[in-house]
């Protein structure tokens, strides 16, 4: 089974995103984990955003750029890959260790994920990153820096980056065999490092892939029964906060793709999470799963969530 963690397992919305806070929300989310695995049934690879993470580093980077060079943002995302990384394995295996099985080795993988050069979010980016600048400075920075930069719901101007789709895991050999040994896996944090291949050789591009369609490319990769989404609602709903809104506790693919087509799900949000749940499912997956962080271990019985089936 692949685990998708949403931001809130991470980072819950008003906290300052101290060590502290991130490591005590990490800790509760892994507990259902924990229990997923001492049951015998599942071998688990686990996959993780990174937005407020990878937002505070460029904000660090920005404070500091006068006494320490920047660094771009694949770096940034391998930066924040190894301390959630961190978290979550030393959080995974106390957990373990209390309950008798801290024999189960827990690692986390720097994940690279390809993405095409020629897709064409590179020609039309508008994921916004890092912090917010005043119209002066954001248009500095375009032409120093060639940044694509635009103004935000007039909280000010940010520079927006390329959302590609994933490709292949470049790292999926590694992660197999690690799974095939025993170990929990953390991989493809916030969706990957992207990277292109040109002449044979990987190159890291300024882009953000989506962690939930990175990590249905995960499940696929590494030949998943399961891919679990977890994230800060219950279900997924039609009509979402009008007028005959419906939770679903059960979506065939073709229901889903209809949904789709309809626009009932917001971008950024809850359409990805569908579109990774559809794919997986029509890639042989025998089910997708989107639910609660808090209602994991019922939601894999079925008895929670939204079940995405064919």
């Amino acid at each position: 089974m692949v685990v998708a963690l949403g931001g809130n397992a991470i980072l819950q919305p008003g906290q300052k995103g101290t060590f502290e806070e991130q490591y005590e929300n990490v800790g509760r989310a892994v507990a259902g984990l924990a229990r997923m695995v001492l049951s015998g049934r599942w071998r688990l690879v686990i996959t993780h955003g990174n937005g407020p993470q990878v937002g505070n580093i460029l904000l660090q980077h920005d404070a500091a750029k006068a006494i320490v060079p920047p660094m771009p943002m694949d770096v940034c995302g391998a930066e924040s890959q190894g301390f959630i990384g961190y978290m979550i394995q030393q959080a995974l295996h106390n957990t373990l260790a209390r309950e008798g099985r801290g024999d189960i080795p827990v690692a986390t993988v720097v994940t690279q994920v390809l993405v095409d050069r020629d897709d064409p979010a590179f020609k039309n980016p508008t994921k916004p990153v890092g912090p917010f600048y005043g119209k002066e400075e954001a248009l500095r920075m375009q032409e120093e820096r060639g940044w694509h930069v635009v103004e935000d719901a007039g909280r000010g101007w940010r520079r927006v980056v390329p959302s590609p789709d994933p490709k292949a895991i470049v790292e999926k050999e590694v992660i197999r065999t690690l799974v095939e040994a025993g170990a929990i896996v953390i991989a493809s944090g916030g969706g990957g490092i992207p990277v292109v291949k040109e002449d044979g050789a990987y190159r890291g591009v300024e882009a953000v892939i989506d962690k939930d369609l990175a990590g249905e490319r995960l499940a696929q990769d590494v030949g998943a029964h399961v891919l679990l989404i977890l994230t800060d609602v219950d279900r997924v709903r039609v009509h979402y906060r009008k007028p005959g809104e419906k939770a679903l506790d059960r979506m065939t693919v073709e229901e889903a793709k209809g949904y789709l087509a309809e626009g009932h799900f917001a971008k950024g949000s809850m359409e990805p999470k569908v579109r990774a749940a559809v794919r997986f499912v029509e890639g042989g997956g025998e089910r997708a799963v989107i639910a609660a962080l808090a209602q994991a271990a019922d939601a894999l019985e079925g008895r929670a969530g939204t079940q995405v089936v064919r």
